[in-house]
């Protein structure tokens, strides 16, 4: 059987106006762009394509050696540079002006792929310089969710590529064409909120389908005593822990390919950045399935809203939804779990 042909920005879904800018970028490209978009919108995947054609001698092939090892995350000219804490440090930006001032292994271009940029926070100063005037042949492509108010003299430094939420239709053909039934891609592209990321972590996760039953099931249980609020509490996180088992089964199988490709190629094994990434990783799709419960909690209230629900009922369904609103928001604060869960349940008792 003969080797799978590799086409550039395949796996880059639902994103056409992006995918033209940066093919139409890639002849005579500028020092910096800047991806924006929520996550899981292919922007990491978009800017290792970009990468490749940036570096490829044949401007993009998809085929030969350069772009199989930028595909693979082994290219030395290809960096991808993670964060260390929870947001950008300034040790970080010291790091990425470190590796942006060495000279290209193989002696063309550099390509410097800079993730979670909008966590900029206080390095945003000492990376100005090294982004507004890189050395000859460096190229970056910046990743960030949205521009806060640290990132936007940095973006107006760079060529800006945005990236839209994938429609539930969009995210459920992509899940499809990977084997997934279709009822299944159907109902986890709607929960997954535009996520082909999450849609795919969805598909192959045993317990969506209990989590999602338990979270629908909660305004029904509440009948206004405080054990009805801790029984649900610890079921519904218990039934979050679930969520990590996908999570960390491909990060298992991410390691054995990083190792893999680490002997193929002569590279370094994986190492504390991985296992940064991982936990960081985890912790979002915690977040996410935390999320979700809301949006699904949400969702009843606004329904029966729109049933028609009058006087005491109305404000109480109103009450609700912006309980769920405020729950949304606290999420930022990385709050303790059981606490925040059993303080939204007392809410809505």
């Amino acid at each position: 059987m003969g080797e799978v042909v590799v086409t550039l920005y395949d796996d880059v879904i639902g994103q056409p106006r992006a995918v033209a800018q940066l093919q139409a970028s890639a002849a005579t490209p500028v020092h910096a762009y800047l991806f924006v978009g929520p996550p899981g919108t292919g922007k990491r995947a978009a800017a290792r394509s970009f990468a490749a054609q940036l570096l490829c001698p044949d401007g993009g092939c998809g085929e030969c050696d350069t772009c199989r090892r930028v595909l693979h995350d082994v290219h030395p000219d290809a960096i991808v540079l993670e964060r260390r804490g929870a947001s950008l440090l300034v040790d970080d930006a010291r790091e990425i002006g470190r590796r942006a001032a060495t000279t290209s292994v193989e002696g063309g271009r550099k390509v410097l792929v800079l993730t979670d940029f909008h966590l900029v926070d206080q390095a945003a100063p000492a990376l100005l310089k090294t982004i507004e005037e890189p050395p000859p042949g460096t190229v970056f492509l910046i990743l960030a969710e949205q521009v806060p108010p640290e990132l936007v003299t940095i973006a107006s430094r760079c060529v800006r590529v945005d990236f839209t939420p994938l429609t539930p239709a969009a995210v459920a053909d992509a899940l499809v064409a990977e084997g997934v039934a279709v009822d299944t891609a159907e109902q986890v592209a709607t929960a997954a909120a535009g996520r082909l990321d999450r849609a795919r972590l969805l598909a192959g996760d045993a317990g969506f389908a209990s989590r999602l039953a338990a979270w629908r099931a909660v305004p029904a249980r509440l009948d206004g005593t405080g054990a009805a609020v801790v029984t649900l509490a610890d079921e519904l996180r218990v039934a979050i822990e679930t969520v990590l088992e996908p999570v960390r089964a491909g990060h298992q199988v991410e390691l054995a390919e990083l190792e893999e490709r680490a002997r193929e190629y002569g590279e370094r094994a994986p190492g504390r950045d991985v296992e940064a990434r991982h936990r960081r990783e985890e912790r979002r799709a915690r977040t996410d399935e935390l999320k979700a419960g809301l949006a699904t909690l949400a969702a009843h209230y606004r329904d029966r809203l729109a049933a028609g629900v009058t006087g005491a009922e109305a404000a109480r369904c109103l009450a609700a939804v912006a309980a769920i609103d405020a729950a949304n928001e606290a999420l930022l604060r990385n709050p303790n779990e059981v606490l925040w869960l059993q303080a939204l349940l007392l809410r809505l008792s």
